[in-house]
């Protein structure tokens, strides 16, 4: 695979049939989907996208989620060298949206996986505007309304420290959004989101219809925004459907299903 900076996988699936390709929440770590490929096994290659950052020294961060959804995409262009699917959760699906348009025209590219994520046009939120102007603990207590700020670390000032600077640094990013009307993409668009996510409903899912010629569909997991750590079979079954509906080519739009 090229570009070995931007990608983290297992290489002995090297060889499967499709690749995943994961973008993490704010401040979280793409590695951590690695953890999927047992759950895949030979169905998918998991390839989480580790773009530059607080995390990473040999390479400049980059500050605006367009310079990072085209950086990605570049890196992305030449890996999508079998079936692709984009999937991403909160600030990665909004990532994994922006590589879905510059990539809209990619051969290889077969759908857009949102997790956890309002309407690409409704961000960025109030909420998430506000917070990013916060700083130490009143950052982190807000910061916690999402559910994935473990409660040691808001206790912890160490942790605080140490662990808060790449949590600020990407909702920063997403509060300097600017979201510009394009044509919607060709290929399917599939949402999916947990049931007692406190800033997810129908009216902040509603306007990604207009992001895609089909109807995206919607799919339900038991859970809140990080419904995906708790039970990450969910996710996974979920993809594991449409690998095989893809493959069949009997792909379907506007259904709403239950994950578990």
């Amino acid at each position: 695979m090229s570009d070995l900076n931007w990608f983290a996988y297992h290489p002995t699936n090297s060889a499967a049939p499709a690749r995943v390709f994961c973008f993490a929440h704010a401040g979280g770590n793409p590695r951590a989907y690695l953890d999927w490929q047992r759950l895949l096994e030979h169905d998918a290659q998991v390839v989480a996208v580790c773009p530059p950052g607080p995390r990473r020294d040999d390479q400049p961060a980059l500050t605006s989620v367009a310079d990072l959804a085209a950086a990605a995409a570049v890196a992305l262009s030449t890996a999508m060298d079998r079936p692709s699917y984009l999937f991403g959760h909160s600030l990665g699906a909004l990532v994994a949206f922006e590589v879905a348009r510059r990539l809209r025209d990619h051969p290889q590219l077969y759908r857009l996986i949102a997790s956890g994520c309002a309407a690409p046009s409704l961000l960025p939120s109030e909420r998430v505007r506000r917070i990013a102007h916060l700083q130490g603990r009143e950052f982190a207590e807000a910061v916690a309304f999402f559910g994935g700020l473990p409660n040691e670390v808001l206790a912890d000032d160490d942790l605080r420290e140490l662990l808060l600077p790449a949590v600020a640094a990407d909702f920063r990013l997403v509060a300097h959004y600017r979201y510009r009307p394009a044509a919607p993409l060709s290929l399917p668009v599939s949402l999916v989101n947990g049931r007692d996510d406190p800033h997810i409903d129908a009216s902040t899912l509603d306007p990604w219809r207009r992001e895609s010629q089909e109807e995206p569909d919607r799919h339900w997991a038991e859970g809140g925004h990080f419904y995906l750590v708790q039970q990450p079979s969910a996710p996974v079954k979920l993809i594991r459907s449409f690998l095989r509906d893809d493959a069949l080519g009997a792909m379907s739009a506007g259904t709403h299903t239950e994950l578990i």
